[in-house]
Order: structure tokens, then sequence, then C-alpha cells
């Protein structure tokens, strides 16, 4: 098991700076270069004008040697101002020229400062991916246990009028996407002319205008259910489905086989057969679902945290991508890349505790 992983987090290290290289290649494009010199610099500024500003930060160098100086195994270019100061892309507000150091990049802990936030690259990404944290947490703990208890409900009765009711509630979900769900959500729950809210008003069941709340802005300093359920329900839904249909058809393909048969012929009760022996091979091919969710929620999220107004990861990835921002685009594709390696990760691993047959050679 020890060589497994090692030899995983080599080829995930390998597969991490591939991914961020393409990435950095992209964001690098001069259309998007020349962008960010006139947000920075003149909105009026000419061609010779522009090329002047890139040359100066150092943009136009190659795009290897530019990668190599933001991941902070090259040396930062030097470039000097009409004042005469010198400067480096380890420059800063708070520092002064002379004292930045010649190599700042992401080995060194420095991802880079933000043209839109006007902040450490490292502090937004750090911030915003907490709140998604919460968001993300809580989804999890709701989408989970009700698409394995659909999943395995429908999985033990196949064929019968629950397992069509369940499958079809299931298929529905995943078919309707967040933003579809979160409208209708905002409509039946946080308006106060429409929906459930203006007649549970009228019967006096609410205080309040509206059940809860379309806007989850408050959740970033108090969450509460009022302000936190909607988001959630919206990401839960869609997810939730495709979970417990694969929990369903493995499930079911479990209960057909040769050892459940002869544990029903011993007279093990059937409570016995799902728990301890039916259920555990069954969630191997959820657990895999179950962990791609993750990073799905991660960069899923977007949708859903535009539309409620949560100011999370997805929420700084739209900003960053509309504003242009190179390095917090960089900084969040990190992120999303770990994230996703580190998931895989698991999964590997966890495929040999829920099935001792599986091993690692």
């Amino acid at each position: 098991m020890g060589q497994f992983i090692i030899k995983r987090v080599g080829v995930m290290l390998l597969t991490a700076a591939c991914l961020t290289f393409i990435v950095f290649f992209l964001t690098n494009l001069y259309p998007n270069l020349e962008k960010l010199a006139k947000t920075q610099g003149n909105n009026r500024m000419s061609d010779a004008e522009v090329a002047s500003w890139l040359d100066k930060h150092g943009y136009n160098q190659s795009t290897v040697k530019k990668y190599g100086e933001w991941l902070g195994v090259v040396p930062s270019r030097k470039f000097t101002t009409e004042s005469g100061t010198t400067y480096t892309r380890c420059s800063r507000p708070d520092i002064r020229p002379e004292d930045a150091p010649d190599y700042c990049g992401l080995l060194q802990g420095n991802w880079g400062y933000s043209s839109v936030f006007k902040e450490e690259v490292s502090g937004i990404v750090s911030k915003r991916l907490g709140l998604t944290g919460y968001l993300m947490g809580a989804v999890l703990m709701v989408m989970i246990p009700m698409a394995l208890i659909i999943g395995v409900v429908a999985g033990m009765r196949e064929g019968t009028r629950t397992d069509r009711t369940l499958s079809t509630f299931a298929i529905a979900t995943t078919a309707t996407p967040e933003y579809v769900s979160g409208i209708l959500f905002i409509v039946i729950f946080a308006s106060s002319k429409m929906g459930l809210s203006p007649l549970f008003a009228e019967w006096g069941l609410i205080d309040s205008r509206t059940i809860l709340k379309g806007s989850a802005t408050s959740a970033m300093v108090d969450i509460t259910f009022v302000n936190f359920t909607l988001p959630v329900m919206a990401l839960a839904l869609y997810g939730m489905g495709y979970i417990a249909r694969m929990t369903r058809a493995s499930m079911a393909e479990v209960m057909t086989a040769q050892y459940i048969r002869t544990a029903r012929l011993k007279g093990v009760s059937f409570y016995n057969i799902v728990v301890k022996h039916a259920l555990r091979n069954a969630l191997i091919a959820p657990f895999t679902v179950i962990m791609l969710q993750i990073p799905w929620l991660l960069t899923g999220v977007v949708i859903v945290e535009t539309m409620f107004n949560y100011k999370g990861f997805g929420w700084a990835l739209v900003q960053a991508a509309s504003n242009n921002d190179i390095e917090l685009l960089l900084g969040i594709s990190v992120v999303a890349v770990v994230v996703v390696l580190i998931t895989q990760l698991i999964s590997d691993i966890g495929y040999v505790f829920l099935n001792p047959r599986i091993r690692v050679n």
C-alpha cells in the first residue's frame, strides 16, 4: 500500500504540473495579456504602448520561462519604470522594490497578486474556499444519505412500484440543472408574491414575508436554516439522483448474487443480508461517484453561488474570469486540480477497504 501511494503521489504531481501548465498557457495568450495591459494601464493604449507595457512587466518572455517564474523555480525578471524604480514579479505595495526576493512563485507560497481585489491571491482563495467548504459540507451531509437510502430501497425492491417511483424521481432530479431547480425553489419558498410564502403568511404560519431567503449573502457571516437551505437544496437535488441511480443498479446486481441466495436459504434475516452482506459490495460503485461529486461541487457551485450571491470559491472564479484576473485564475485552477487528484487517490485507496478481493501489487 505504501509503494502504491508513493507512485500515485508521483503521478499526481506530474499530472498537476501538466494541467497547470495548460491553464497557464491559455490564460497567458496574447488577447488576455492585451486586455490586462489596458486594464492596468489605459484603455486607449495603442498597440505599441501595449507591447511596451507587456515587455516591461515580463509578459513577452517565453511561456516556459514565465511558467518557471510563476512556479518559483526561475528568478523573476526585473523591469524599471519611468521613475527609475526597479520592480519584479515579487514586488508588492507593502514591500519596497529593493527588498523584494528573486524567487517568489508557487513553491515559495507566493500565489501572486490579484489585479481586481488588490489582495494576495492566497488570501482570497483560502477565504473563498472556506466559505464554499461550508456549502459543500452541508450539501454532502444532505445528498449522500438521501441518495443511498433511495438507491438501496429501489435496488432491494427491483421491478416493483416502489422501484419505479424512486427511479423516476432520481432521473428527474438528475435531468434538472441547478439553475432551474434554484429558480423554482426561489419562486416557491423565497418569493413574497408567488409560491407558498404568501399563503403561509395569510394563514399566520410565518412572521416574515417569505419562508426562506432567496439570497445567501448573510450566510457568509451567520449560517441559518433560513438563509442557507435553498443553495444546499439546489446542489443536493442535482447530485442526489446520479448517486441514487448508481446505488440502485449496484444494489440490484448484488441482491441477485449467489452468496445472497445462499444466505437466504440458510435462513439469515433480510436485515442482516442487506446490511452485513449486500450493502458493502453494493457501495463500491457509488463510492466512486460520491468521490467524484467533491470536485464537481467545487466547480459546480459557480452557478449556485452566483445565483444566491454567496461569495465563495465559484463566485471568485466568475469574478476572476470576467475581469481577466490572471493570477487569481491560476490560483483557483491549482486548487481545483489538487482537489480532483486527491479525491481520485482517496477513491483508489477506498476500493481496497470496501472490497478485500482488490489487492495492490
